[in-house]
């Protein structure tokens, strides 16, 4: 190799070059940094296109989707990574809690009236109207008319998780309104994503990407929906025909909801689930599995077999055409039969002349098999973003404090997914909701000046949402360390009841009231937590939300 000496301007001093610089120059190397090197021999084949966000996902989103909801139909770790996630982030009760931005309408309007005093009540009877809407038993905010709101909610964030994309109409229809029947108009209709394509399958277009019509700027302005889907044999002529449903109407209210995670600027669609980086990993374990599981089975029932050098008929051509042969295994045959020889109570089984039994060792599975599924089944977690152990179900190998590290990792992930799809689906729904409640419902208002809804719909919008708590692995612990967070002024009663147990904290303490008031009235002893003076104005009754119901 030829040695580089680096001179300076003079041409007489040299220059000592960095390390990595003089190897370039002395063909150590091509590029300054190694993940660009197109001649070593562990990159130099490695050469990936680049594409824009959306190039590089529309065009194979109908084969990625299939093969993961292939997937999550027939292997048991999709399918329960999927329902963790759904557990976990959403759960059965998926539900908004009202905040409305009081001081922001305050500060909009000049009106004092707009305090905590006023969002309390206001939130109260907003709770209210929802739960009318979202759990009648009627269904009317279904368009189908199947599923509560928090089932929709459900479906659409499974959509989410698996397809890559939540889509949903928000269709007016004032028909179903009638005594007995729907109180509103506003009705949720959750749409197949794979519905949303370019009319009559056109390739993407600088201002149609995926059934998404864009404006200059990238926003969406409208969305392409096939009238049923392509592979709907019952529906032939609208499986061919699309539907242009621009995004909103003129004052801004929804007529479609999509929401998806974006991986990079100006990506228009989803199709990427969760399960899209780990499916050629999870699809070899199941191959694997399979392999194991037949080895295993096979090694069960063809647990030993008799090894002869001749058929019988064989033996006794060759021996001649006598019946002596013939003659002499019957004789033993009866003989067998009849006294049935057995050795310590098992009997013996009758061999003929060169026969001799031999048994299988059953050695499956194999004895890495374990830890190739573990390890196959981390990288899995890794990518979902969940625990190995809520993957797998198995707990054997963690102690309290791995398991709470692991879990508390995971629920930062989980929480993160909870937000996005409220941001980017369910608050639509609320928003969309409220417009048509603040014109039908009574809702309190303070005198004075009071904006529009559509002048400040983010303000009176404004809501947090509700899933499933974290739960405790160690509830004395944690219990503990909740009661010393609030004391500390760190946490308050109602982060405390939201994110460990999934309750309103309002609710909570309704209930304590009841129970405390339930044991004074039946002359029991209460317990610790309710020895406190009751007061006399509410001996009577237990307490009540003003305008819950």
């Amino acid at each position: 190799m030829t040695n580089v000496i680096l001179y300076g301007p003079d041409g007489v001093t040299p220059l000592s070059a960095p390390p990595r610089r003089a190897s370039m120059l002395a063909g150590g190397g091509s590029t300054p940094y190694d993940a660009a090197d197109t001649q070593g021999e562990h990159l130099a084949a490695w050469q990936p296109y680049l594409g824009s966000a959306d190039s590089d996902l529309t065009p194979y989103r109908d084969r990625i989707v299939s093969r993961v909801r292939d997937l999550v139909r027939n292997d048991g770790w999709a399918s329960g990574a999927v329902t963790r996630i759904l557990d976990n982030a959403v759960g059965a009760t998926f539900r908004p809690i009202a905040k409305p931005d009081y001081r922001a309408l305050a500060l909009m309007t000049g009106n004092k009236g707009f305090d905590a005093a006023w969002a309390d009540a206001f939130g109260r009877a907003v709770e209210a109207g929802w739960r009318t809407w979202a759990d009648d038993p009627g269904h009317y905010c279904d368009a189908q008319r199947q599923r509560s709101m928090a089932q929709l909610l459900r479906l659409a964030f499974r959509h989410k998780l698996v397809d890559g994309d939540a889509l949903a109409g928000l269709p007016w229809m004032p028909e179903r309104i009638g005594r007995g029947r729907a109180k509103y108009c506003t009705v949720v209709q959750l749409i197949d994503p794979d519905r949303l394509s370019n009319p009559q399958m056109q390739f993407d277009q600088r201002h149609l990407r995926g059934g998404v019509e864009i404006d200059e700027h990238g926003a969406a302005v409208a969305y392409h929906v096939r009238k049923a889907h392509q592979n709907d044999w019952y529906s032939g002529s609208d499986s061919v025909a699309w539907s242009r449903i621009p995004r909103e109407t003129d004052w801004g209210r929804p007529l479609i909801v999509h929401d998806f995670d974006a991986e990079r600027g100006e990506q228009h669609r989803g199709g990427a689930g969760v399960l899209t980086p780990v499916i050629q990993r999870l699809k070899m374990l199941i191959k694997y599995d399979g392999t194991e599981l037949d080895a295993a089975i096979v090694n069960a029932i063809f647990g030993a077999y008799i090894t002869s050098p001749h058929d019988p008929s064989v033996v006794q051509d060759a021996l001649g055409a006598g019946d002596g042969v013939g003659a002499y295994q019957d004789a033993r045959a009866d003989y067998h039969k009849e006294r049935r020889t057995a050795l310590g109570g098992v009997r013996m089984p009758i061999l003929f002349p060169g026969e001799s039994i031999n048994t299988v060792a059953a050695a499956r599975p194999t004895s890495n098999f374990a830890a190739f599924e573990g390890a196959v089944l981390r990288n899995a977690a890794a990518g979902i973003g969940i625990s190995a152990q809520q993957l797998s179900n198995d707990w054997s190998d963690v102690n309290y404090s791995s398991a709470r590290a692991a879990l508390l990792e995971a629920w930062k992930t989980l929480t993160r997914r909870r937000t996005d799809f409220a941001v980017g689906f369910a608050s639509k729904v609320y928003a969309a909701w409220l417009e048509e409640a603040m014109e039908v419902d009574n809702l309190p208002m303070p005198s004075g000046v009071v904006p529009d809804y559509l002048d400040a719909r983010g303000a009176y919008s404004r809501c947090r949402w509700m899933g499933p708590g974290r739960g405790w692995i160690d509830p004395v612990a944690e219990k503990q360390g909740a009661v010393l967070g609030m004391d500390a002024a760190l946490s308050t009663l109602e982060e405390e009841c939201a994110e460990n147990t999934g309750q309103d904290w309002e609710e909570v303490l309704d209930q304590r009231a009841r129970e405390m008031q339930g044991f004074k009235e039946r002359g029991l002893e209460p317990p610790s937590w309710a020895k406190m003076n009751i007061p006399a104005n509410q001996a009577a009754a237990p307490p009540k939300k003003p305008d819950a119901q």
